[in-house]
């Protein structure tokens, strides 16, 4: 069997990609670039290809099946940047990734602290060495907020077990209540959550019934002042809506490790670049937004365990016995 990686990053993943393949007898490619019209010839002969976030829509998909691809592995937890229906038609299929909640989990709570302490302006201030106290923005401690956390799978459910050792009132929401949780959060209808929570942090996946659920209405929901984090995806959050919250003063302030329109920016280096993305260059502007770009993801476990799963969905979608059993246990086909 025969993968080929794209976007492959040669100073963390490259290393783990030839030992996880040497290891299997699988023959692997890969290329730094993205995937595109310009380098897809490279992925000739292969059976799968694996890819980071990007979009892949019908027209790439139908070249790749051409191509003789007969699946993409992604390494991503999310799928809604691949265009299923085609990959249905095209008689594809589809891995997605699995890796331990508790690197995102922890990072979406890292941020709610550093919003709650005002930590941006904390360190913008401390930067220019401006150490009076009277200057400094008055935090709040997490211990004594309500949380809403919106979505609670694996990493929102980790959010959940996490936040209940600092003693904060957490909420939920959630199509599908999980009794485990239900023993440390109160599950609630949406706007509930909204209209209660200091915080809110988002962990749902992106599809199109979910699309902006975080719109102007949802964020007129939240208290004046509260604050919102997001580190699932970045079409959770009407971009507009937010900024028009954030200018009025009703939101507090927010996080984002994601966000819309973010293909071709993240990963990679744009510096001197004009970056045609007005509502980032907004969002950057303010002293009460914290960006970062898609990271939330990135520690050592978890960029092996990326890698593992691409290998173990490639070879399961090739029909290997062990891989299926391990795809099934880690539920890593899609299609």
């Amino acid at each position: 069997m025969r993968l080929f990686v794209y976007a492959m990053r040669t100073f963390d993943e490259l290393g783990i990609f030839e030992k996880l393949c040497e290891d299997s007898g699988v023959e692997l490619g890969w290329a730094k670039e993205y995937c595109s019209f310009e380098n897809i010839e490279l992925a000739r002969g292969f059976d799968y290809v694996s890819a980071t976030p990007q979009t892949m829509d019908r027209a790439l998909l139908t070249r790749l099946h051409e191509l003789g691809v007969k699946g993409v592995a992604t390494r991503s937890i999310g799928v809604d940047h691949i265009d299923l229906n085609a990959i249905k038609d095209l008689g594809m299929h589809v891995s997605h990734n699995a890796y331990e909640p508790d690197t995102v989990a922890n990072y979406a709570i890292m941020l709610a602290m550093m919003l709650l302490r005002r930590m941006p302006q904390t360190l913008s201030r401390a930067g220019v060495q401006d150490f009076a106290l009277a200057a400094t923005k008055l935090g709040r401690d997490i211990s004594g907020c309500t949380i809403g956390v919106i979505g609670t799978g694996s990493i929102g459910g980790t959010v959940v077990k996490h936040l209940s050792g600092f003693g904060c009132k957490i909420l939920a929401y959630d199509l599908y209540q999980r009794d485990d949780i239900a023993h440390i959060a109160t599950y609630v209808p949406l706007d509930e959550l909204l209209s209660l929570s200091d915080v809110v942090t988002i962990h749902a996946p992106a599809n199109a019934e979910n699309y902006h659920m975080i719109d102007a209405r949802a964020l007129a929901l939240m208290p004046k002042g509260a604050m919102l984090v997001n580190t699932a995806r970045g079409t959770l959050v009407d971009t507009d809506a937010l900024i028009e919250s954030l200018e009025s003063g009703h939101l507090g302030c927010a996080a984002l490790d994601v966000l819309e329109k973010e293909d071709g920016l993240y990963y990679n280096n744009r510096v001197d670049d004009v970056i045609a993305n007005h509502p980032m260059a907004i969002l950057r502007s303010f002293p009460n937004v914290i960006l970062t770009p898609h990271t939330a993801f990135y520690s050592d476990i978890v960029v092996y365990q990326m890698a593992l799963t691409v290998v173990e969905g490639a070879r399961a979608m090739d029909g290997d016995p062990e891989a299926l059993e391990i795809a099934a246990a880690k539920r890593l086909l899609v299609i």
